[in-house]
């Protein structure tokens, strides 16, 4: 009533000019829209500032410095809006269309407001979120960018309906009817909230997963999983984004289960040279027996030997030739016993040296164990000291290494030219 009163004298006084007390009335409007928003901002914002940093999840994890609660911040813009919308009905005589035109410009800023801190909050949301130990495994940001593309959709419909003076039902109504038009448009949105949904329940794909995607050019760790897409930073330190409906219609390897398992295979191939291969004498037998690593396998051969041609002799059979273990034999046996008797070798997987099949660069001898570093430098140096160990040790079993172009073969004449010698003893003896 005070106020009636107040702005009854004024219109009183500013009659006899036409035009001031609306100008009067605006002006007034405007600084009150402007004082509420400074009061709102200066003073109640820091306020309630203060008493949101107080909480235990206004503080982040590293540095503690509080969060900006920008969703505030932002709602804050609607009260001048506010205030000019509601102000505007106690200014008599302004044109019906600008006063319509200013309420509607004032509710669609409103709408738009509220839905931007809408959005903010949901990013706040997937902030406080990830210092969850389990947001890894379970991460929301594909689901809150849904939810803000239904919100913007339902506030865009809104202006609309504001702008056109058209109902919103109306509006809502008549959207059903290019409802196809719209799942055409956002096909790959709804193909991409169908993987992220996946992604989630099933934990293929997790935040600091190692992944291998060759078809997308992605190898590295996965920094982050959003609505349409995951963000891989390479190993090269490149950044490869990948649409999230790839990791579901596409096929990619993750190395997660070997960290889990806590041990990262090594499979590698020795290329011999095939005419290195041959048998043992008994002299080389007799000194390779006193290494503890090949004295059980040389008993087991014995005895595999001796029953052989025991068998051979009921028989009545005469072999073509005598058996005798080979040094392809037994440095195969050395090298599996070198890999049990290596610490950083995990014991309890699979391990075994195999032959694979010969071809026009040799007779491959392959190591399959697994080390006990997953860590690209340990697991690399372990996987280095094991080949180095190997190569070095061939020439002791009258091993050669094949290999397309070298001198080795050269020396090999020179050698053969030489008087015959034992050349497993005296590479020993050397």
């Amino acid at each position: 009533m005070l106020l009636d009163q107040q702005l009854n004298a004024l219109q009183k006084v500013l009659a006899p000019y036409p035009g001031a007390y609306d100008l009067a009335a605006v002006g007034l409007l405007l600084v009150v829209a402007w004082l509420a928003n400074w009061v709102t901002k200066r003073i109640l914002l820091r306020v309630l500032q203060k008493v949101l940093d107080r909480a235990p999840w206004a503080r982040q994890d590293g540095d503690g410095k509080p969060l900006r609660m920008s969703v505030i911040r932002r709602l804050a813009n609607v009260v001048p809006a506010l205030v000019i919308q509601l102000g505007l009905a106690w200014v008599p005589d302004l044109p019906a269309k600008l006063v319509a035109v200013v309420q509607a410009g004032c509710q669609v800023f409103i709408v738009l407001t509220v839905a931007l801190a809408i959005s903010h909050a949901l990013n706040l949301a997937n902030e406080i979120y990830e210092r969850r130990p389990d947001a890894r495994n379970r991460p929301i940001k594909g689901f809150l960018q849904v939810i803000k593309i239904i919100i913007f959709v339902l506030a865009g419909l809104s202006m609309v309906a504001t702008l056109s003076g058209v109902s919103f039902g109306h509006i809502v109504t008549g959207l059903g009817a290019i409802m196809a038009v719209l799942i055409l448009v956002f096909q790959d949105t709804l193909l991409s909230l169908v993987a992220s949904v996946q992604i989630s329940t099933d934990g293929r794909v997790r935040i600091g997963d190692w992944i291998e995607m060759p078809s997308q050019n992605a190898d590295g760790t996965v920094t982050d999983i959003a609505l349409h897409t995951v963000t891989v930073q390479n190993w090269d330190m490149t950044i490869t984004t990948i649409p999230t409906k790839k990791l579901i219609s596409e096929s990619f390897k993750n190395w997660r289960g070997m960290y889990a398992s806590g041990g990262r295979r090594i499979k590698r191939s020795i290329l011999l040279d095939q005419h290195s291969v041959r048998f043992l004498s008994d002299e080389e037998i007799a000194h390779l027996r006193q290494f503890t690593t090949l004295a059980d396998y040389l008993d087991g051969k014995d005895k595999e030997i001796a029953a052989w041609n025991s068998d051979m002799a009921k028989r009545g059979i005469k072999p073509a030739s005598e058996l005798r273990p080979t040094n392809l034999g037994a440095f195969r046996a050395y090298v599996e016993r070198y890999l049990r008797l290596d610490p950083h070798i995990r014991q309890d997987m699979l391990l075994m040296v195999r032959q694979l099949q010969p071809d026009a660069n040799g007779l491959p001898l392959e190591i399959w164990c697994f080390a006990d570093q997953t860590g690209i430098v340990g697991y690399e140096q372990i996987q280095a000291d094991v080949i180095d160990h190997l190569l070095a040790l061939l020439p002791s079993f009258d091993l050669h290494v094949f290999q397309v172009s070298s001198d080795a073969m050269l020396m090999r004449d020179a050698e053969a030219r030489q008087p015959p010698r034992n050349r497993i003893l005296a590479a020993i003896a050397g």
